[in-house]
């Protein structure tokens, strides 16, 4: 195995998702640097850029010369998942793998892609637990218009009517779309004491703003909670204090994690990218897929996707949110569950986390969700009843 390993880093930093992209190729740029600085590793790693800002024409164009001219067999990248299915035929024709380290909606699994983000039963399902539980049975839905709102909004249908409750609403807008408007006049309309925000980059930044707004205005708002399965750090930052404040969030990595694992890292982070800079999960994700990137090429001593994967399952890796894995079964990874409310410092008070990582459930084969069967043992918080602590 050469001594120089070529990675693709395939980001967007420009585009309608432009703050999740830069904080994603952060967290991968930062684990490269310390991977190539330490003296554990026989190689560097030497990372190959791309900026396909967001058009997912783009995407397919640079991943087929990333495997075909640059020699390149292991790529980090893609946030959508639309941008996701677009490359991954590509990789298949050139037997390359994608190391995609985003939350998405599940039901996919494939031989050239590891997942290392949180899948449903890692966001979703303990958000919805815990609106059910505790807030009420009937949802407000908005999202944007593609595959990752669409398959969530499914699974939110079919708990919330499981529950006893309805969808109140279900609304899309297109990726980038801001004019957030008559969405905004059917809420102070229907009042709903839940609304899920399925909806990514700008036009979940105006959703926000545009919602605090209408609480101002109308006081049946004022209980409101807004929820949300990808609302992060550096997204609290661009929709500002005014707006920012009191929203539920399922990740499973907040910067606050009290940790000397995670302080470390928000250290380095802010070392690397300014005082004022914190970590997201997207951030987080992408640092730790380098890392476990480094020990599956070291242990399979190849570039080899087959032998990097085998070495890969075999591997784990202590990361800010705990320890992660990925299952052999699955290529998704176990990851550790939170909840959290968002603050006008753009950060979260975690209020609740799982006690241990959480096997991946793609396809919702455990899950007790919609009343599908019993969750297996091993399966710690793969039922409905999440299983998450309390934080106090």
């Amino acid at each position: 195995m050469n001594s120089r390993i070529p990675v693709g880093i395939l980001f967007s930093t420009q585009g309608p998702y432009a703050t999740v992209g830069r904080s994603m190729r952060d967290g991968a740029m930062l684990a490269l640097e310390e991977v190539n600085r330490g003296k554990r590793f026989p190689f560097e790693l030497e990372p190959i850029e791309c900026e396909p800002a967001g058009d997912n024409t783009a995407y397919s164009t640079h991943v087929r010369s990333l495997l075909r001219h640059e020699g390149v067999k292991h790529v980090i990248g893609c946030y959508t998942s639309s941008s996701r299915k677009e490359v991954i035929p590509i990789f298949e024709k050139y037997d390359g793998l994608l190391w995609y380290p985003s939350h998405y909606e599940g039901f996919e699994t494939n031989n050239n892609v590891i997942y290392t983000g949180a899948v449903q039963n890692q966001h979703v399902l303990p958000l919805m637990d815990h609106v059910l539980t505790h807030i009420t049975r009937d949802v407000y839905f908005v999202g944007s218009n593609y595959v990752w709102a669409w398959e969530n909004g499914r699974i939110i249908r079919e708990l919330t009517k499981a529950h006893g409750g309805h969808m109140i609403a279900e609304r899309y807008l297109q990726v980038g779309d801001l004019d957030v408007a008559r969405i905004i006049e059917e809420v102070h309309e229907k009042r709903p004491a839940f609304i899920m925000n399925m909806l990514i980059g700008e036009s979940s930044y105006a959703f926000y703003r545009a919602f605090a707004k209408a609480r101002g205005e109308n006081a049946a708002l004022q209980k409101t909670v807004v929820g949300s399965c990808t609302l992060c750090e550096p997204e609290l930052a661009q929709i500002g204090p005014q707006a920012c404040a009191g929203h539920l969030a399922s990740s499973v990595y907040f910067s606050t994690i009290d940790t000397p694992v995670n302080e470390q890292f928000v250290a380095s982070y802010r070392q690397r990218y300014g005082h004022d800079a914190l970590p997201s999960a997207d951030a987080e994700a992408s640092y730790n897929t380098v890392h476990l990137l480094a020990l599956a090429l070291a242990g399979a001593d190849s570039v080899d996707i087959d032998r990097v994967k085998k070495a890969l399952h075999g591997a784990s890796f202590q990361a800010p949110q705990g320890r992660v894995h990925v299952d052999p079964e699955s290529n998704h990874s176990y990851l550790t569950v939170r909840l959290g409310i968002s603050r006008e410092d753009a950060t979260f008070e975690v209020i609740s986390e799982a006690s241990a990582p959480v096997r991946p459930d793609p396809y919702l084969v455990w899950a007790e969700a919609c009343g599908s069967g019993p969750a297996q043992p091993e399966t710690p918080i793969a039922q409905n009843n999440i299983g998450l602590r309390i934080v106090r």
